[in-house]
């Protein structure tokens, strides 16, 4: 651990933090329906898309209405994405590999991955999918599903934010100006930056180099048998990589270009684009708990659950951070830590951005719903990979994806204040909503389908030899922790992996795609029966015996919760999994 990691966690948090007020403001002026210095160019638009679809701007939706929506929505546009996956080989253009149709099995884990923006990948980008499937199928989803999750956030604080109100806006206007007004001008933006720093965007067919020294690759069959091959050209894959690399990053989606995602240097070249992609991870989620605070007239709670979440951020990096610091003590001939290699644990990381870059990149993209890597997770030591499983096991909740980090925090937010009124003997109440046993049981039912859906496909997967552990590379607890990494991935809607895992079999695409699906739609469903059931209350004065939500008893409440609903979940599934792998390793055990 030095002191330039150190500042590079600092700097990070800083910009991040430096971000959040004016981009909170701008996504509050939007949301609101209030005039912004972008309305004369996509007020024109926002119109004309309204008169093609028959959308009724002024129109208000119900709870019920804007689920049904969202869901439609959700369903046509997985429908779609399936459709051009498969029939991919038949493009008019946009494919100059000339590449296939992708299998049904994959074709159906990767439209839900992509509809529910987790992006978990069980294929390589550069050799299955074409430009054209990357860009009106892959990147058009990463924008429209982050969009659809900061339109479920808008909703979710209006349902705060509104007195006796039976509606909570309309999923498409909030849908249209997500993307008119925040992610269309930021990744023009974010996409110029990043091709100023190398970053490729073009359309050209792959290069082909010859290798100025010719390599021998051996491969086995299935019955031993060797087959030497020299290879004397290498194929270097690039296309438009930079206007899909901001949204993945903005949209907190995670899909990679390229197999290596945020590793490859054509996503991620240099220390400074690696730090604007973990801020763009940050940015919007961060802004959006600001929007908290002003629409619902209490600024200070809105920075209070920002202090929260970035408690629970630090913690991680600096558990992680001193975790791959102190390297690998079975590299160690004695075992001792004079032994240990210098500089700590660099299996799995580019050598350009180190640990520190490495660790804080892991814990950002799993603290929000992100999912893009610029390190092998599966190669971190068992403490500092635990900690980007951790993160997603409390729910992403830490500023969290864009949208579903902020009403994923709410439901424990709502769990927090009932905690404390039942302390003190009241009814609890937030923001002068009396919280009552429908918003209790609702916000305890979301937080449940999470650990349901992990644990459930977890035990199958374990237990089943023949297409469970069959696609564990390492056994006893590190493949544990591959298979629950990976359930864990999906229904959190992240979808960084454990790269052990060989994920591309009928078994793994069904299930985690199951998992995606029950993550992202049965949690938002009850969140958004919360939602409408607060927007109808009333509002009620402060009282003394009101719990304060704006101050840092508080604040270490909602942190506490956090903890608590998390450990209670999972901790015996961590003991059998990376907390023995790293007491094994402590002994000098292999695994």
């Amino acid at each position: 651990m030095t002191a330039h990691g150190w500042a590079q966690i600092v700097v990070f948090l800083g910009a991040v933090l430096l971000l959040t007020k004016p981009l909170g403001l701008y996504l509050t002026r939007v949301f609101d329906r209030r005039r912004t210095w972008l309305d004369p160019l996509a007020r024109p638009v926002e119109r004309l898309l309204y008169r093609l679809t028959r959308v009724d701007e002024t129109h208000e939706m119900r709870w019920t209405e804007y689920a049904s929506a969202m869901l439609l929505f959700s369903l046509v546009s997985f429908i779609v994405l399936y459709a051009i996956l498969r029939l991919q080989a038949w493009q008019p253009s946009g494919n100059p590999q000339a590449l296939g149709p992708v299998p049904p099995f994959l074709a159906f884990n990767t439209a839900v991955s992509f509809t529910t923006n987790t992006n978990w990948q069980a294929y390589g980008g550069e050799s299955t999918v074409s430009y054209l499937t990357q860009m009106a199928g892959l990147a058009y989803q990463n924008f429209m599903s982050a969009a659809a999750g900061i339109a479920l956030a808008v909703a979710f604080v209006r349902g705060i934010a509104r007195r006796e109100s039976a509606t909570l806006g309309n999923f498409w206007v909030d849908l249209t100006r997500a993307s008119l007004w925040v992610l269309l001008p930021l990744c023009l933006a974010g996409s110029l930056v990043l091709v100023s720093q190398g970053v490729v965007q073009n359309l050209k067919p792959y290069d082909r180099a010859v290798l100025i020294d010719p390599q021998t690759v051996t491969t086995t069959d299935g019955t031993g048998r060797e087959t030497k091959t020299e290879v004397t050209r290498q194929v270097i894959a690039q296309g438009p990589v930079a206007s899909q690399e901001i949204i993945k990053e903005l949209g907190t989606n995670g899909g990679g270009f390229f197999n290596a995602n945020s590793s490859h240097p054509f996503e991620n070249p240099t220390p400074l684009t690696n730090l604007l992609e973990m801020i763009a991870i940050f940015a919007i989620p961060a802004g959006l708990v600001y929007m908290l605070g002003e629409l619902t007239g209490s600024r200070k709670h809105g920075w209070t659950v920002w202090a929260a979440m970035a408690f629970l951020f630090l913690a991680g990096v600096t558990t992680a951070y001193w975790a791959e610091a102190q390297g690998n003590p079975l590299l160690a001939a004695d075992q001792q830590p004079s032994a240990l290699a210098p500089g700590g644990n660099m299996e799995g990381k580019e050598v350009r951005f180190g640990i520190p870059a490495s660790v804080l990149f892991a814990t950002v993209t799993t603290d929000a719903s992100c999912g893009a890597v610029n390190a092998m997770h599966d190669s971190f030591t068992p403490l500092g990979g635990m900690v980007p499983l951790v993160n997603i096991m409390l729910g992403e909740v830490i500023f969290g994806g864009v949208g579903a980090g902020l009403y994923g925090m709410l439901g424990f937010i709502i769990l927090a204040v009932f905690i404390a009124g039942l302390m003190v003997g009241r009814t609890p109440e937030y923001l002068g909503k009396k919280i009552e046993a429908y918003d209790v049981q609702m916000s305890m039912l979301a937080v449940l389908i999470f650990p349901l859906t992990v644990l459930l496909f977890s035990a199958i997967s374990v237990i089943s030899p023949s297409f469970g552990t069959s696609s564990i590379s390492n056994p006893g607890p590190h493949g544990l922790t591959q298979i629950l990494y990976a359930f864990v991935s999906a229904a959190g809607n992240n979808g960084s992996a454990f790269a052990g895992l060989g994920a591309n079999t009928p078994w793994y695409n069904v299930a985690l795609g199951f998992a995606m699906l029950a993550g992202r739609f049965l949690f938002i469903v009850p969140m958004l029966a919360v939602a409408g059931n607060l927007a109808g209350k009333k509002r009620v004065p402060p009282s003394p015996g009101t719990f304060p939500v704006t101050t840092p008893l508080f604040a270490v409440l909602l942190v506490s919760v956090v903890l608590i609903v998390g450990a209670l979940t999972f901790f015996p599934a961590l003991s059998l999994g990376p907390i023995l792998e790293h007491l094994m390793m402590g002994q000098g055990r292999t695994f």
